[in-house]
This record gives C-alpha cells, structure tokens and sequence, in this order.
C-alpha cells in the first residue's frame, strides 16, 4: 500500500481485515446502548401516564358533541340541551371570515335547538306577525337565546344585542350543525329542492325573491356541494376503489417475482416504458391541444374562468392540455438525459437489483414485513391523536373577544359571556361578541397544556422513528444473513427474517431507540420552524423571514442526512451488533472508503425503483380511467354513477403508490444492505481460494471492475 492509500484510509479508518470464521451476523452479541434504552422504557411508561391524566381531565363528549356560545353540549343527557342536539348559527356568513381560519372561532352566537328551520323569515316579519298571530312568534323563539320573549323590543336593539337571528332559512343537520338548503340544479336557485318556500307567515314564496340573500352564500353553497358530492363517489365507488387497490397489491407482488427471473430485462422495460407511456401523454396532450385550439369557447384561459366545481370545464380548454403538454415534455427531457449520462450506472444499478431480486425471492417473508411496520405505525398515530384530542379537551371552557371589525384592542381577550354586553367592549368594538374559544384553565395543569401537547409530539414522533428503525433493522439482518451465506441458499439460516428481529428487539432496543431520538428532535425542530413561519407570514420584517428560511433549509438537509446515516448505521448494527454511535462511524467511513460507488446505489437505484413505482401506479390508474369513464365495454352497466370520476381515481393512483412504495421500501433496504456487504466483502477478501468473494461473479464483475475504489483511484 503506497503513503497516498494509507494517508486516504487513515482518514476514514482501517479496512476490514480477513477473518475466516466470519459468517454473516454475529449471533454472540450483547445488549447496545442501555442507558437510551431504559430512557426509553421510561418515557413511554410516562406517555401512558400522559394518556392518563389527559384521558381523566379531558372530556370526550366535547369531541362528539357539539358546543354552543356558552360551552353547553348539545344533545348530552343531563343537561337542559338534551332534546337539542344539533348547533345553529345565527349568521353562519361569519364562519367564512378570515378571522375564523386564524382563530378557530366563529364570530356569531351558535345556540343548540331541536331542529333546524324550515322556512324563511326575518325577524321584522316575526315581530309583525305576533300581532295577529303568536304562533309564528313562537317558532321564531325557539332560535333566539333562551328566556328571550319581549316582541316590543326594538330590531336594532335585539340584532346588537344578538338575542335572536336576523333571519332564519330553510336548512338541513350536517354533521350535527344547520347548513342552508340551497343548491343550484342547472343553474336556479332551489330552496330543499324546489323553487318555492314558505316564509316566516306560512305564505308560499318563489326561489326569486331570495336572490339578493343568496348571492352572499354561493362560495359556502359551493363548497359545501363539492364536498357532498365528493362523499357521495367514495359511498357509491369504494368496493371499486378496494379491488383497483387490491390489484395493485398483485401488480406490485408479481412485478417483484418477476424481478427475481427477469430483472434485467424487466428493469430495460420499466425504463423504455415510462418513456414511451409519457410520450404518449405528451402525444395525446398535443392532439387535444390541436383539435380544441380555434373552437369557440376553447381559447378562454383558467384565469378567466376561475375555480368550477366540475372539473370537466377545465379539459374544454386548449390552455389546459398546453399545460399538460409542456410539464410532461420537461419530464421525459430529464429522464431521457439522465439515462443518457448515467448509462453506465444504470448498468450498475440493474446489477444491484439482480442480486437484491434473488435475495427477496429466497426470503420471500421480508416483503409482508411492512405490514407490521404499518400496524406499529398506525397505533402510534391513534393513540396520539386520542391523547391530543383529549389534553386539547381539558379544563373549563374558556371564552375570547371575537370582533366583527379590525384593529379592535380587545381581540381575542378572554371575557364572561354573562357580563358582556355590560362591558366597555361592546361600546369600543360594536358588534364583537364574547364566542367560546376552547377548553383550559388557570390551573397549574393547564397552564402546561401546551407543554405537555409538545411532549406528546415529540414522543410520537419518537415512536413512529423507532418503528420504522425496528423495520429496517430487522430487514437488514436478514439480507445480510442471504449475502454472507458462502453456499446460497443453502447456508442461509432458518427463518432468517425471524431470527433478524428477535436480535433487533433484544439486544438493539437501545440503539434504534437513540437513533429514532436524534431523528425525532430534529423533525420537532423543523415542525416549530414551520409554526414560527406560519406566525410571522404577515410580518413585514424580511431579515426575520431570510433568516427562518435559511434555518428550515438546513435541518430539512440535516434530516435527510440522518435518515440516511441511520439507515447505514442499523445495517452495520443488524451485522455486528455494535452500539449506535460505533455503528454509524464504520457505515460512514465504509461509505467514504467507497464513495465513488456510493452515488450509483444513491441516486439511480432509487430512480430506477421510483419508475418502477410510476408504471405501477400508472397502469393500476390507467385501468382505472378507462373503468371509471365507462370506456370497458364488458361492464361497462357495472360502473357506478359519479359526480366526478376523478374523486376514486386519483384515490386509486395514490393508493396504489403507496402500495408499490411499501413493496419496493423493501427491495431498497435490500440493495443498501447488499451494497455496503459488498463494499465489506472487498476488503476483506481478495477472490483467491483461501480469501473467496461472497458476492456472486456477475456482481463483482461489473462493481468490482467497472467502479475503480478510491485506493486505485489514488495510487
């Protein structure tokens, strides 16, 4: 070895050297990292006791059940809202304001009735009507605050003192809350489906004389539409959407079979296949683009149409497929030149994933595992949503300024509904109202509300990164179990995956546990980082925003840098059974011993795997396209009536990435782990008969020869 190899392996650590007794995962191995790991015992003993104590202070029926102005529930048993249980809202325009998205507080009194109202009236009409006849004063009543029952009390007095809505329309429960019933059929107005109603006297309007009150709901009619029309495809489409999922599980399982006989070619279809489906897009684009251009109507841009709840409008429109043409054109620029300038680390790549394909297919077990990460990860959620929900739900209700106007001093004050209208505030801020705002107290328990949500965040954070550390762990084991087996597969140990993750939980807790706290710490930051952004976006300080900016940067590269350290460092732990911090110094320096080879597992193994999910999840939507557009003749009756048919098939696309991801976040532990026994296998032997390779011929062929190593490459 010349004085240049030894000056570049001293500075990223001594190779391995030969060790003939040298099989793989070393079984005799003894527990990493204690201390983390009874840290870690313990904090999730004090997460139970959170869950506790949130789960006694907190109240669950102020989840279920909805809140008025007073803090009251509606429809609870024992209170005297129990035969009412749905919310209404005096002037429920005032939900859409701004100030509700910033505060979470609508700034109008919400009162819990028996049933939402049927007709249309003002209260003007009431008060005239209780001269001739009571009973219409009556069901007036029962919408105003209660014990309120003085008709002689001037308008102007009652609307500023909100004793009772200015106007009551026909509306429906959603949710437990009134909502309007109004809906545009073919472009009229209807009032609970029809183009009459009955006002506050009884007498049979027309939809017409609505008109002006409508004009200032459409946006809340539209949103609303939209949203009940989306509910309605997911009830109609969902057993479609279940078996477009379900044959997306197959597509993906038989694609990874396939892998294990054909990888090469297969990887060479997936490659020339993104490219021709997307020039085919890119065709297609410009054919509607084409025909549509010059047709009346066509040339109309987005802009000028604004935002339709029917999706269909925006595909009559030439600007729309140009859009489409152009972004599609970028894409198949940069895959094509990637694939051009990288053909030899294509090449590479493929030779990875060959010998990944041939492990998988000799642990087939290993592909079901994320299944459990899935479970983990899914009761680390639920209980944290629940603890949430529950410390958010703690204390006595508290209630805050709302006003109607800007610029108002007392904004978001905490106030007594019962002495309100005797404050100065009605006086300063006309038309503000004292609205219940959410649940806490002066307590000292209270006071830490916020503290303890923080703890909960960053327990759950801690616990997701530790599932999914677990995972990769187990994993890593188990394919190093297949690489280091001299005689494959008949040295490969029994149950590898099994045995995998009993060292895991055994001997590791500690170490996964230290790397998934690093990790979570760092996700904390960059969640308060966003919180902080969030707060100061109407701030007109710029050296502020810069510096947030350059701040959210550096620790969303900090945290892709420790996934992928932590990666690396739990197959070396998986390996040899060293302490955390051990581990992920010798995956580094393994890593900066063989940096050349490094950017070939990095980048275009993960791009060859991403197209390979794109073709899954593009051929599943394909199909289902053609399903969900009644373009299959055979069932074609089968197909259900939607609203919009891209509601299930964006679903299904989604859904089916995700699935595809699942299988192939397998085949990518796989290839690292091959990668860095490989790099192992190197240095540690030479190919001569008392020194033999581990690795298969093909592989050292093109990554033994192809790649030159940093000591040949210094010399």
């Amino acid at each position: 070895m010349t004085n240049r190899e030894e000056s570049y392996y001293g500075k990223h650590g001594e190779p391995r050297k030969f060790d003939p007794t040298f099989r793989g995962p070393i079984h005799n191995r003894n527990c990493t990292d204690v201390v983390c790991c009874v840290i870690f015992v313990i904090v999730i003993l004090g997460y139970i006791a959170l869950g506790t104590v949130a789960w006694i202070h907190g109240d669950p029926r102020k989840v279920v059940y909805p809140t008025d102005s007073y803090g009251q529930f509606c429809g609870q048993q024992g209170t005297p809202n129990a035969n009412k249980a749905i919310l209404f809202y005096f002037n429920i325009l005032k939900c859409a304001s701004p100030a509700v998205l910033i505060n979470l507080q609508c700034p109008t009194t919400q009162l819990c009735v028996s049933k939402c109202p049927d007709r249309f009236a003002t209260y003007l009409d009431m008060q005239y009507a209780y001269r001739y006849n009571k009973s219409y004063w009556e069901y007036y009543r029962q919408f105003c605050k209660p014990g309120f029952n003085n008709p002689k009390k001037s308008v102007g007095q009652v609307l500023q003192d909100e004793d009772c809505p200015s106007m009551i329309v026909p509306s429906r429960p959603f949710l437990q809350r009134c909502f309007p019933d109004f809906t545009t059929r073919n472009g009229v107005l209807t009032v609970q489906n029809k183009t009459t109603f009955k006002d506050g006297r009884g007498k049979t309007r027309n939809v017409t004389d609505l008109r002006e009150a409508a004009n200032g709901i459409n946006s809340l009619l539209d949103a609303r539409e939209v949203g009940m029309k989306i509910f309605e495809d997911y009830a109609s489409s969902w057993y479609w959407i279940l078996i477009g999922l379900v044959i997306a599980m197959l597509v993906s399982l038989t694609f990874i079979l396939l892998l294990r006989y054909t990888a090469g070619v297969l990887l060479w279809l997936i490659i020339f296949g993104v490219i021709g489906v997307i020039g085919y897009g890119i065709w297609h684009c410009y054919w509607e683009f084409s025909t549509l251009r010059g047709k009346p109507g066509a040339d109309v841009t987005i802009s000028d149409i604004g935002f339709q709840t029917d999706f269909r409008v925006y595909l009559q429109l030439s600007q729309t497929w140009l859009i489409f043409m152009i972004f599609l054109c970028i894409i198949e620029v940069i895959i094509i030149l990637m694939l051009i300038f990288l053909r030899n680390r294509v090449r590479i790549a493929i030779a990875l994933l060959k010998e990944g394909s041939k492990a998988i297919g000799y642990i087939m077990s290993a592909l079901f595992y994320p299944i459990i990460t899935f479970l983990l990860i899914a009761v680390c959620i639920s209980y944290w949503a629940v603890t949430a929900v529950f410390l958010a739900s703690s204390g006595e209700p508290v209630y805050k300024v709302m006003p109607t106007q800007p610029n108002c001093m007392y904004a978001n004050l905490t106030c007594n509904p019962e002495t309100f209208n005797k404050t100065n505030v009605t006086k300063v801020c006309p038309g503000s109202q004292c609205t219940f705002a959410f649940y806490g107290g002066e307590s000292l328990y209270h006071r830490y509300i916020f503290i303890l949500q923080l703890c909960n965040l960053l327990v759950f954070l801690w616990l997701v990164n530790f599932a999914i550390a677990l995972g990769q762990c187990t994993l890593a084991g188990a394919f190093a179990s297949y690489y280091w087996a001299m005689k494959k597969p008949a040295d490969i140990p029994v149950c590898p995956l099994f045995s995998s993750f009993g060292r895991a939980i055994r001997y590791h807790t500690g170490s996964l546990a230290f790397g998934s706290l690093i990790l979570a710490i760092v996700q904390l930051i960059r969640i308060i980082l966003e919180y902080l952004d969030h707060k100061l976006k109407g701030v007109q300080n710029s050296f502020a925003r810069f510096l947030l900016c350059c701040l959210k940067c550096c620790f969303w590269c900090l945290e892709h840098f420790i996934k992928f350290m932590n990666r690396n460092a739990y197959i070396m732990i998986a390996i040899y059974g060293k302490n955390f911090c051990t581990s992920a110094k010798d995956a580094f320096f393994l890593l900066m011993r063989n940096v050349v080879r490094v950017a070939v597992l990095d980048k275009v193994t993960d791009f060859l795997l991403f197209l390979g999910k794109v073709l899954i999840a593009g051929s599943v939507g394909v199909l289902a396209f053609f399903f969900f557009t009644r373009r299959i003749p055979v069932i074609q009756e089968e197909v259900p009536s939607l609203n919009y048919y891209w509601v299930p098939l964006l679903t299904v696309i989604f859904g089916s990435y995700l699935i595809a991801h699942g299988f192939f976040s397998v085949y990518a532990m796989c290839v690292d782990t091959l990668f860095l026994c490989f790099c192992e296998d190197l240095e540690r032997n030479d190919g001569t008969a008392a020194k033999p390779y581990f690795m298969s011929p093909g592989l050292h062929r093109i990554l033994g020869k192809n790649e030159q190593s940093p000591k040949k490459a210094t010399g």
